[in-house]
C-alpha cells in the first residue's frame, strides 16, 4: 500500500514537472498518449519509470520538436475486463493518438481488438504470445519478442544432448499456451516425442502443483520445459525440490517469460532453481545501457531494473519519434456517437491520426536501450539469445544461441571451430545439473516407484533354442530361457540406468501359443505391452506399429533341400577315373612304343628274335609290362632305351593319376542338392514347408507359390520328417527357414540337407518396443556394445557353436567341404608327355631307317655323287650314325660289302 502512494506521489510530480513544462514551451503541441498498466505492482512501477526516463531524455535532446507525448495512465486492475475499460475510456476521453501496454497477453487480446476498431496503434512493450500474431491486427505493434523466437534456441539444446523425450510443464493461460504449437513442430523436426503435458492453472494451489508434480516424478521422462510466470515459476520449483525432482537426472529448461522475470523471485525460489538451464533475452552491451543502469540505480536503488522496462523505454522513444514524424495534421476522431443506444466501442468513432501514426512507427529505427530497435512485421526480431545456468544465487552465464551458428560459448566463436563431431563441451561452458551433478542426465530412466516394463515373449514349440518359455513344477512361475533372453540380459546390464521388467509369455490360458509374431507385435502398439523380446524380425510392415532397436543377430530366410549321392558305382566304375579320349590314346601309343622297341631291337636283339608269333606276343607283351613292373627283355640300342625311359615316365605318372582319381571315386561323396533355386521350384510345382509362426507364409505367397503347395511345420523333427518322405510321398521338397533356425537345424542334421539359397533378405531380429520410446536409442547403443564385447561370442558358442562343431556341411563350419567331386582325367591334362613320347619315337625310327636305307643302297649313290675318295666320307658317316647299330656278329658281312665296294671302284 505505501509502494502505491509513493506511486501516485511519483505520477502527480511528473504531471505537475509537464505543467510547468509547458509554460516554458509555448508552440509545442500536446499529444496524448495512454498507458494500460496493473497500476501498484512491480512491473508497473518499472515500466512507468522508464517510460517517464525515456520522455524526458528524449525531449531534453530534441529541444526543437514541435510535439509533446502526455502520458494518461489507464488502470487494468490485473483484469482482461479492467484492461478494456481503462483503454476505451483513454479513447473516449483523452482521445489518445496511441496506447502503450497491456502487460499481459491476455490483455492485450481485448485491447487489440478495441485498437482495430478505432484505429489507435496499440504497441505492447510486454505481450508475448504468438496468439496475438494470429488476430491479423495493423494496429498492433510488439516492442518485445514473441515467445515462439525461442523455441530454435530449446531445440539446439535438446539436440546436442540427445534427449528423445520431453515434457512441457506451462501455465494454462493464453501466454503458456501460445507457445506450444511452435514447441511441437520444433521438436518434432528432431524426432523428439511429447508423452505427456503438464499444464497449471494461473491461481493453482500448492496442493495441486505437488499433485502434478508427484505425477510426474512417476513418468520416465526426465526432461522438462517449464513456460509460466516468474511468479509461479517461483512456488513450482520450490514445491519441486521438496517433492525430490531437483535430483541428479532430472533435466529442467526455463523459457525466457522465467528468466526475464527472476528479478521478482525472492531469494528461495531462486534457490530451488539451482542447476537449471534457461533462456533469457540477450541485452547487447552499450554505452548509452551502462548510464542508464546508473542512474537507474541511484534515482532508484531498492527497484530491479529488467528487460521490460528497458523495452518499455524504447517504445515510448519510439512512439515519440513517429508522431513527430507523423505531423499534427487531422489528429480528430470522426464518426463519434453521442446516442443514448450506442455501446462505448460504436461511440469511440476512428482516429483521423491513427493510419499516419501507424505508418511513420513502421518504419522507425534507431539504435535503443534493448538493442536495434525495427518492426519486422509488426514486432521485433530477436538474433541472439543467452543460455544460463542457475547456480547459487543468480544464474551464470554459459553460452549463446544465434541464428546464424546454433549454440556457442562465445558470440565471436566462428563456426569452423566447432569439428563435426564435437561434444557438448564445445558449445557451450561447463553445466552444474540438478543435485549437483557434472554428468550430463540421460533424459529417460524407469523410475524406481514406477511400474515394471512388461516384456512379451513368444511361446514356442519347435526350435527352443532362441525362446523357451516353460513353468516351474514347484512355483508354477514362468522361466523364460533361451539366446534371445540371455542376449537381452546382457544388454539391460550395458545400460546406462536400472530397467526393471518382467516377462510375459505370449500364450493362451491352458499354455499354446496366443498368435504368430504379428499378433504379438501388435499386443505392442495396442499397449498390453511394453515390449517383445524373442525372436522378432525386422520388417517394414511391423515398423509402422512399433520402433525396433538395432538387430542383434543377422537373419534371413534360407531354403533348406536334401542331398544326395551323384556317384553310380557299379561293375565299370574302374573305367571311370580315365576319360575315353585318354583310354584310347594311352592305348594306341601302348602299342606305338612297343612296336616302335620291336622295330629298333629286333635285328640285334635275340630277344625280340623267333618266329612271328613269338614275336607279336612279345610286342604286347613288353607294352603291358610296362605299367607294373620292369620287362625282362634288355634293350640294347640307345634310341630304344631313351624311348623306354620316356615311356616309362608317362607312364608313372598316368598310373598314380589314375590311382588316386578311382580311390577318390570309390571312397568319396559327391553330395549334391535335389534343387539349387527357388525358381525350380516354382517351376516343378513342388511342394514345399515353412515355419507356422513366421513371417515367411506372406513371402512365399508374394512370390507366387499357390497355398494347397505350402506346408507349415513347428519343431525341427517334423521339417526333418516332411523332407525325408519327399513331395511325391506327402512331405516336402524344400523348407524355408530363417538363417538363425537354419543354423540350429543344419547343426542337428548336417549330413542330410543343405542351404543352397537365401531368397528373401530381412534385417534381423530386433527388440520391439512402442513408436517414439526413448529405450530404443540406448537398447540400440547397449547392443552395440555387447555385440563388441568377448560377451556376444560366449552367448553364440553356448546357443549355436557347440552344435555346429560336429557338423562338416560348409554351410555350418565353411573350413570342411564334405561334397567332394571327383574329377574325370582327359588327354588334356597329359598332352606335354604324350608329346613328348611322339617325338623320341618318331626320331628314333627316323635313325633307325635312315641306317637301315644306307646299308642297302646307300654307299653306291653316295660313291657316284662324291667322285673322290669315297672311302674317307663312307667311314666318317658309319662311324658317327650307325657304328653302335650294328652287332659284333655282324660285322664280317658288313666287311665283305666293303671289299665288294671298293673292287667295284
Amino acid at each position: 500500500m505505501r509502494n502505491q502512494k509513493l506511486f501516485f506521489c511519483f505520477l502527480l510530480f511528473f504531471f505537475f514537472c509537464l505543467e510547468i513544462s509547458r509554460g516554458q514551451n509555448n508552440g509545442k503541441t500536446q499529444v496524448n498518449v495512454g498507458v494500460v498498466t496493473d497500476v501498484g505492482t512491480s512491473h508497473s512501477e518499472v515500466a512507468m519509470r522508464c517510460i517517464n526516463m525515456s520522455l524526458a531524455d528524449f525531449y531534453s535532446s530534441r529541444p526543437q520538436f514541435q510535439t509533446r507525448l502526455v502520458v494518461n495512465v489507464g488502470d487494468s486492475k490485473k483484469d482482461v475486463v479492467g484492461a478494456a475499460t481503462a483503454a476505451i475510456e483513454l479513447i473516449k476521453n483523452k482521445q489518445v493518438k496511441a496506447i502503450l501496454g497491456p502487460w499481459t497477453s491476455m490483455q492485450a487480446h481485448f485491447l487489440i481488438e478495441i485498437g482495430q476498431k478505432s484505429q489507435v496503434p496499440v504497441v505492447s512493450y510486454s505481450a508475448t504470445s504468438p496468439f496475438l500474431t494470429s488476430l491479423r491486427s495493423r494496429y498492433f505493434l510488439r516492442a518485445t519478442y514473441e515467445d515462439s523466437s525461442q523455441v530454435q534456441a530449446i531445440k539446439s539444446i535438446i539436440k546436442l544432448f540427445g534427449w528423445r523425450e520431453v515434457v512441457p510443464v506451462y501455465i494454462d493461460n493464453t501466454f503458456g499456451e501460445g507457445i506450444m504449437p511452435r514447441l511441437t513442430d520444433a521438436l518434432q523436426d528432431i524426432n523428439v516425442r511429447i508423452p505427456h503435458r503438464s499444464v497449471i492453472v494461473p491461481n493453482a494451489t500448492d496442493q495441486e502443483i505437488s499433485v502434478e508434480l508427484l505425477k510426474m516424478m512417476t513418468m520416465p521422462t526426465r526432461v522438462f520445459i517449464v513456460h509460466m510466470s516468474s511468479s509461479l515459476a517461483s512456488r513450482f520449483f520450490i514445491k519441486a525440490k521438496e517433492i525430490g525432482l531437483m535430483k541428479p537426472g532430472y533435466v529442467w529448461i526455463l523459457t525466457n517469460g522465467v528468466i526475464d522475470g527472476l528479478r521478482s523471485i525472492n531469494e528461495t525460489g531462486i534457490e530451488a532453481m539451482e542447476g537449471v538451464l534457461g533462456i533469457k533475452t540477450y541485452i547487447q552491451k552499450s554505452k548509452d545501457l551502462d548510464m542508464f543502469r546508473s542512474r537507474w540505480k541511484r534515482r532508484f536503488p531498492q527497484m530491479e531494473l529488467n528487460v521490460y522496462g528497458l523495452w518499455a523505454y524504447d517504445a515510448t522513444t519510439a512512439l515519440a519519434m513517429a508522431i513527430e514524424e507523423a505531423g499534427i495534421n487531422n489528429m480528430t476522431f470522426s464518426n463519434v456517437d453521442t446516442g443514448r443506444n450506442v455501446s462505448e466501442l460504436d461511440a469511440l468513432g476512428l482516429s483521423q491520426f491513427g493510419p499516419k501514426l501507424l505508418e511513420t512507427l513502421s518504419k522507425v529505427q534507431f539504435r535503443g536501450l534493448a538493442g536495434d530497435f525495427r518492426f519486422v512485421s509488426g514486432q521485433l526480431q530477436p538474433s541472439v539469445f543467452e543460455i544460463v545456468n542457475m547456480v547459487g544465487a543468480g544464474e551464470r552465464s554459459i553460452g549463446f544461441w544465434t541464428e546464424g551458428n546454433g549454440l556457442v560459448k562465445k558470440l565471436d566463436q566462428e563456426p569452423r571451430s566447432i569439428g563435426t563431431l564435437s561434444t557438448w563441451q564445445d558449445h557451450l561452458k561447463l553445466i552444474i545439473w540438478p543435485g549437483e551433478a557434472n554428468s550430463v542426465p540421460k533424459g529417460w530412466e524407469i523410475p524406481t516407484n514406477g511400474k515394471k516394463l512388461r516384456i512379451g515373449v513368444p511361446k514356442r514349440i519347435g526350435f527352443t533354442d532362441l525362446v523357451k518359455v516353460t513353468r516351474d513344477p514347484i512355483t508354477n512361475s514362468t522361466v523364460v530361457t533361451g539366446f534371445c533372453i540371455d542376449f537381452f540380459e546382457a544388454v539391460i546390464q550395458a545400460m546406462p540406468y536400472d530397467v526393471s521388467y518382467e516377462f510375459i509369455p505370449f500364450e493362451t490360458p491352458d499354455g499354446k501359443p496366443a498368435g504368430n509374431h504379428n499378433d504379438l507385435v501388435q499386443q505392442v502398439y495396442l499397449g498390453r505391452y511394453d515390449g517383445v523380446v524373442g525372436d522378432t524380425t525386422i520388417l517394414a510392415n511391423r515398423s509402422s506399429y512399433v520402433d525396433f532397436t538395432l538387430p542383434f543377430i543377422k537373419s534371413g530366410v534360407g531354403m533348406i533341400v536334401p542331398m544326395r549321392d551323384e556317384v553310380k558305382r557299379d561293375e565299370f566304375s574302374f573305367l571311370k577315373p580315365l576319360s575315353i579320349e585318354l583310354w584310347l590314346t594311352s592305348l594306341v601309343f601302348f602299342f606305338l612304343v612297343s612296336i616302335s622297341v620291336w622295330t629298333l631291337e629286333h635285328r640285334v636283339n635275340p630277344d625280340f628274335r623267333g618266329p612271328a608269333n613269338y614275336q607279336a606276343s612279345t610286342i604286347f607283351w613288353f607294352a603291358f609290362s610296362t605299367m607294373v613292373f620292369a620287362p625282362r627283355e634288355r634293350v640294347f640300342s640307345f634310341w630304344a632305351r631313351a624311348l623306354v625311359v620316356t615311356w616309362y615316365f608317362l607312364v608313372l605318372v598316368l598310373t598314380q593319376s589314375y590311382t588316386a582319381s578311382l580311390a577318390s571315386l570309390l571312397t568319396s561323396q559327391q553330395l549334391h542338392p535335389t534343387i539349387t533355386s527357388m525358381s525350380s521350384l516354382l517351376h516343378k510345382g513342388e511342394t514345399i514347408g515353412y515355419q507356422r509362426t513366421s513371417f515367411i507364409l506372406g513371402k512365399l505367397n508374394e512370390t507366387g507359390f499357390p497355398q494347397s503347395s505350402l506346408v507349415p511345420f513347428d519343431t525341427a523333427e517334423e521339417c526333418d520328417e516332411l523332407l525325408k518322405k519327399g513331395s511325391k510321398k506327402g512331405g516336402i521338397s524344400a523348407a524355408f527357414l530363417g538363417l538363425p533356425y537354419s543354423r540350429l537345424f543344419l547343426g542337428q542334421y548336417c549330413k542330410a540337407y543343405k542351404m543352397v539359397e537365401e531368397p528373401f533378405n530381412v534385417d534381423g531380429f530386433g527388440f520391439v518396443f512402442p513408436i517414439g520410446s526413448p529405450l530404443v536409442a540406448d537398447v540400440s547403443r547397449a547392443i552395440l556394445k555387447v555385440a563388441e564385447s568377448p560377451k556376444a561370442m560366449e552367448l553364440e558358442h553356448a546357443w549355436f557353436k557347440k552344435k555346429e562343431q560336429s557338423c562338416p556341411d560348409p554351410v555350418i563350419n565353411p573350413d570342411s567341404n564334405p561334397s567332394v567331386t571327383s574329377i574325370q582325367l582327359g588327354v588334356r591334362s597329359f598332352w606335354f608327355l604324350f608329346l613328348v613320347v611322339f617325338v623320341v619315337c618318331v626320331l628314333a625310327l627316323g635313325k633307325f631307317t635312315f641306317c637301315f636305307l644306307w646299308k642297302t643302297k646307300g654307299k653306291d649313290l653316295w660313291k657316284e655323287f662324291l667322285k673322290r675318295d669315297p672311302d674317307s666320307y663312307i667311314n666318317d658317316i658309319e662311324k658317327c650314325l650307325c657304328s653302335r647299330e650294328m652287332p659284333e656278329n655282324s660285322n664280317r658281312a658288313t666287311n665283305g660289302i666293303e671289299l665288294r665296294v671298293r673292287n667295284i671302284s
